[in-house]
Formats: C-alpha cells, structure tokens, sequence
C-alpha cells in the first residue's frame, strides 16, 4: 500500500498518533482473535478505537487498512473481510442493503510449516508465549518496561507471582529465559 502516507497526510494526524492507531488496531485483533478463538471481529469495534479520540471520516478506514499490512508483514497473518448482509428491521423478506461487516486473522503459513512449528505439542506451550511477548514488545515500539510487559501478560492471565503455572511453571523464570536466549542469540 505505497500511497498509505499520502492518504494519512491528508488528515490532520502525526505519524506517532498514527501509528499509535495502528497498534491499538492490531493489538486488538490478535489478543480478541486468542480470547475469542478465532471469532469474527466486528469493525464497528475497530472503528471505535480509531473515533475515541478522533472525528476525521476517513481515519478507521487507514487506519485498519495500515492494520493488515502490519499483521501481515510483521505477525504472518491474513485480515480477512467477512460481509454479510443484516436482516431489514422492517421487512423481513427483503434483502438489506446495510452490510455488517467483520473480519477474521488466518495464518499464512502453508500447513507443512504450521504443523512443524506451531502444532508442535513438545514446545507449542514456550511458542505461544514467546509470540506473546514479542508481539507485545514490538506493538509497543520494540522497548518495554517489565512493568508495562507483566501488565499485558496479566490480561492473558499470566501472572509474574505465578511460580506454579500448570505448562511454563515459574512465569517470572520462563519470561528471564527468553530474554537471556535472546541476549545469547545477538552475541552469537
């Protein structure tokens, strides 16, 4: 999407609050796609965390648009559009001609892959929870205070204090394994 920028610069935004947007949007459609498994996401609700605090008209519409091209890119995931008309409150036996509109995230890695590296029941548990927390690193800048990082793992329901979490065991633990493997991996 080359002419994303262009479109943004002709709303009265900055680069930072869009961008801010843009992560909100994408945080919102991967933690809701896991706690729902999988459910349609409405885009009244994304539309809604772009309008909190903005007006401009075409703002949801870039926004969520960027939104794809991150998940994509950066996360392997397709946002897929789903539109189905809704029932006319007046007429049943006509067709509406408002369309509700929701979209769903799908991996786009072929099912070789998914089955090698995701489906792997040995290691699917330390998986999803590094993907976790880099996903939440980098839709908060790629830098992040333990603080803020323990705050959005609680909504998982991960808890720093958790010594005895029934797969990862101590949290606090798996979580200094991560970055250690991390620190290891830029040395080598």
């Amino acid at each position: 999407m080359a002419n994303t920028g262009e479109d943004f610069s002709q709303i009265d935004i900055s680069k930072e609050e869009k961008d801010k947007l843009v992560s909100e949007v994408v945080r919102y459609m991967l933690f809701k796609s896991h706690q729902n498994s999988g459910c349609p996401i409405k885009r009244e609700e994304l539309t809604q965390i772009v309008t909190k605090n903005y007006r401009q008209r075409a703002l949801p519409t870039l926004v969520i648009n960027e939104a794809k091209e991150k998940l994509s890119s950066i996360f392997g995931y397709e946002m897929k559009e789903l539109q189905r008309a809704r029932p006319s409150t007046m007429n049943q036996n006509q067709p509406s001609v408002t369309d509700s509109k929701s979209y769903v995230i799908v991996s786009k890695l072929p099912p070789e892959v998914y089955g090698k590296y995701v489906e792997d029941t040995e290691t699917c548990h330390i998986t999803g929870f590094t993907f976790a927390v880099i996903s939440i690193v980098h839709l908060a800048g790629g830098k992040i205070a333990e603080e803020n990082l323990w705050h959005h793992l609680v909504r998982l329901g991960l808890k720093e204090t958790d010594e005895s979490h029934p797969i990862l065991g101590n949290l606090k633990q798996a979580l200094e394994a991560l970055v250690l493997q991390r620190c290891k991996s830029i040395l080598v």
